[in-house]
């Protein structure tokens, strides 16, 4: 749920871009107010590391891989998120703690056209808020008012993230239109630049390394508890 709500922050955040970058970015200085408190940090690192840990768990568990559709697209959307959210995380949140970048929203929107990932940032929040909203409805859909609420719980789900979009490129269209050429990229992130693409290089292997591990051991496990069965018949 923290997580959840985290996404949830975020995506309205963008969508605010879609009156002025003004009020998106004071929606920003807010929500960076929230999650860089002590609370707020250990409540979202410690509820993404929780999260992380039961997921390496779950794969390393699972007797089979005959799952349904709605499961496939909560598992592809779970383990493709980290990939995205690593390149986001250096840039703002490890370029702030180790090298004092502060991000707004005109910072992290020049960064993102200079690299050509501005893509990747409107990919960015989809596949979490899909699998979280996946996992919560698992949850709520055994009781009745859910039922009853689902075509408005759907219609929450699909038009939030499109309204984020919108608000990011009405956003990034704004920064262009700013002047002709682009803004300089701020001088710390060009400072650090190589450090910050070995951060996440690091972290992108470690963690597919991490996902790639556990699902071997677990096909392991499992060979080796049928051989044990076969030998017990």
């Amino acid at each position: 749920m923290v997580l959840l709500i985290y996404l949830f922050l975020h995506l309205v955040n963008h969508a605010l871009g879609i009156w002025s970058l003004e009020l998106a970015g004071q929606g920003l200085a807010l929500a960076l107010r929230l999650w860089r408190s002590k609370a707020g940090t250990i409540a979202l690192y410690g509820a993404a590391s929780l999260h992380f840990s039961l997921a390496v768990r779950t794969i390393y568990d699972r007797r089979h891989w005959t799952l349904p559709p709605a499961e496939w697209i909560r598992l592809w959307a779970g383990l493709s998120l980290p990939l995205l959210l690593i390149r986001h995380a250096v840039t703002t949140r490890l370029a702030s703690s180790l090298y004092g970048f502060e991000p707004d929203y005109q910072r992290v929107i020049v960064a993102l056209l200079m690299s050509g990932t501005q893509g990747l940032q409107l990919a960015l929040l989809a596949p979490g808020w899909i699998h979280g909203c996946l996992g919560l409805w698992f949850r709520l859909r055994h009781y009745p008012l859910a039922r009853r609420m689902k075509p408005a719980l759907l219609a929450l789900v699909t038009l939030l993230p499109l309204l984020s979009a919108t608000g990011f490129i009405r956003m990034m269209r704004t920064v262009k239109a700013k002047s002709f050429a682009l803004p300089a990229l701020d001088p710390k992130l060009v400072a650090h630049q190589f450090a910050l693409e070995g951060w996440r290089h690091d972290l992108v292997t470690i963690y597919l390394s991490v996902i790639v591990s556990a699902f071997i051991a677990g096909q392991l496990r499992n060979g080796l508890e049928r051989r044990r069965l076969q030998k017990t018949r």
